[in-house]
């Protein structure tokens, strides 16, 4: 409702003078104090006097009496004072001309703050390690990172995508040595990344009564940074298996990158940021390996080298980060990893800027929550895992065999198309409707549901908005704005109410302010549709008005769907 805090704002401003002996109310500072009240009844939009009564030097009772006065009179606006608080409320009509008339010329544009016009965000997102499944612990980077592209490109942002793989390290030193040990060519090629992760969980079983693994895989990978020409064969072979999975989770989740540009990209970009490292002085030796000193700035030493000499995150990811400012010259570069790095940033982010560059407070960690499964952690190295790609097709098995039962004549092929967009939807709604920063015990069951707070009821609800608009025809556009019951009031309130959710979305890195934005607008949507006849209202001005306000919940609801990385579906 930015346009009407606008208004009541600039309303104010202009009376405060007169009302106060020449005191003044800028415009923009009031902006800042209005806000939602927690219970609609009362009224659309509060200003809490209290945070002006030292201003004006009066009580808040007073002042909120005082500026109740100026919206006499006014047909947009009515506001009532109530113990210190000034309760506005919009008028109906002033609501459904704003509201509807913007989201119809402005379309699937509507909402944009458009405030990334002429920059470029680069975003670090998803990143799994290569030889190791795409599991449901991924799920996070992938679908936090994709939906803030997706928020950032509506905002107006030139938006790089890197899934930054992690196809470089130990790893691969433990890789090539388990399948020099126990793998097979052909069930390797038959099994790809689950006869991969099998090698490497029996690695670290071995390596628990054989510690002289981990030294042989050490060595491995130094070689493996040397260019032995064997173990690049097996790496690239490696790497060329697991991309073919993860293209078929990418599709489902209908994620596309811009650059696959991996840790192993830069080991030939390394070496000059070393040599910076050292013209500063920041490297410091101790007991062979090298490290830059960062206590004192109250963290631990970041490690830069290990004592022969291997490469490291950070060494890879200074590296990275020095290649994307000099290749895309991005105003915000935004790393999407679990709040367990949180430290490791931090430390990265400083020796950056102790390194000299400019940019380096233009680099911005978004940490997100562990997921688990019924309460237990994930782990790849003991094999206690839930592969993404077995819980989407769990979701979509299920989906399907629901929309089996209740459209048992719908052809198979459109069943299946539904399936996969309202089961991946669902897994996803799931995982965004939750705060990014809190931990998650994912529950299937919960997240196929089609009542409460679900991604298949948004999904239901567009559908049936899809279904009413059919039923409309060529209902002409509103001649006179008529929204006069409560439901369509508090609708309108919900539809204007968008592009502050977005703007919220893009300053905090949050999707879910998206995803709870849909669960109020699905809800009021819903009310509205069950207490207000569209076609059997007998006034054609509220049919023609009631039509335009289910239109603009289907422009708007879809334009959020995208934003949260869900497919739009007529049909469910």
């Amino acid at each position: 409702m930015l346009f009407v805090k606008k208004h009541i704002a600039d309303r104010i401003s202009a009376a405060a003078p007169a009302l106060f002996c020449g005191a003044g109310l800028g415009a923009d500072s009031l902006l800042e104090l209005l806000e939602y009240p927690p219970d609609s009844s009362m009224g659309d939009i509060a200003l809490p006097c209290f945070k002006l009564a030292r201003t004006l030097r009066q009580s808040p009772v007073k002042i909120a009496q005082a500026l109740a006065g100026c919206f006499e009179g006014d047909g947009d606006v009515s506001a009532a004072a109530v113990n210190g608080y000034l309760n506005f409320t919009a008028d109906n009509r002033y609501l459904a001309k704003t509201v509807l008339g913007q989201i119809a010329a402005e379309g699937e544009k509507y909402g944009s703050p458009r405030t990334g016009e002429g920059k470029t965000v680069v975003l670090d997102y998803s990143s799994p390690n290569v030889a190791k499944p795409f599991h449901i612990g991924h799920l996070g980077t992938t679908v936090i990172g994709h939906s803030l592209k997706k928020i950032h490109e509506f905002a107006g942002y030139s938006c790089v995508g890197i899934n930054h793989l992690g196809d470089w390290g130990t790893q691969f030193g433990k890789m090539i040595v388990a399948y020099r040990l126990w793998g097979d060519k052909e069930k390797v090629e038959a099994g790809g990344c689950d006869a991969l992760v099998e090698l490497y969980v029996k690695f670290h079983k071995e390596a628990e009564a054989d510690p002289s693994l981990d030294d042989r895989a050490r060595e491995e990978f130094r070689k493996l940074e040397q260019g032995d020409p064997d173990n690049i064969a097996l790496w690239q072979w490696f790497k060329e298996i697991s991309l073919k999975e993860y293209s078929t989770t990418y599709r489902q989740l209908d994620i596309e990158f811009d650059s696959y540009a991996g840790e192993s990209f830069y080991r030939d970009k390394m070496a000059a940021q070393l040599e910076v490292l050292r013209e500063k002085g920041l490297l410091k030796l101790d007991g062979g390996a090298s490290l830059v000193d960062l206590s004192e700035y109250g963290m631990p030493p970041c490690l830069i080298l290990k004592k022969d000499g291997s490469t490291l995150y950070p060494t890879r990811d200074i590296a990275a980060a020095y290649y994307r400012h000099e290749t895309y010259h991005f105003d915000r570069c935004i790393y999407v990893t679990s709040s367990q790095q949180s430290l490791y940033f931090a430390q990265l982010f400083k020796v950056i800027e102790l390194m000299g560059y400019e940019w380096a407070d233009s680099l911005v960690h978004v940490p997100y929550g562990t997921v688990s499964i019924n309460g237990e952690k994930l782990a790849t190295r003991t094999g206690n895992v839930i592969l993404l790609k077995d819980l989407l097709a769990m979701a979509i098995e299920k989906v399907d065999a629901i929309t089996k039962e209740k459209n048992p004549s719908m052809p198979d092929d459109r069943r299946a198309e539904i399936a996969e967009k309202v089961g991946v939807g669902a897994v996803v709604f799931y995982y965004l409707s939750n705060n990014r920063i809190k931990d998650i015990n994912f529950m299937l069951e919960d997240a196929l549901s089609y009542e409460g707070n679900t991604g298949p009821y948004a999904q239901y609800t567009y559908a049936r908005t899809c279904s009413v608009l059919e039923k409309c025809g060529d209902i002409p556009a509103p001649r006179r704005f008529v929204a006069p019951s409560p439901e369509e009031h508090d609708l309108l309130v919900a539809l204007s109410q968008f592009p502050e959710r977005v703007k919220a979305a893009l300053d905090f890195y949050e999707p879910s302010y998206i995803t709870r934005y849909i669960l109020d607008l699905c809800a009021a949507f819903n009310r509205f549709y069950h207490e207000c006849p569209i076609l059997t209202s007998g006034d054609p001005d509220a049919t023609a008005c009631r039509a335009a306000m289910t239109s603009a919940v289907n422009t708007v609801l879809g334009t959020a769907f995208g934003l949260i990385c869900m497919k739009k579906t007529k049909q469910i």
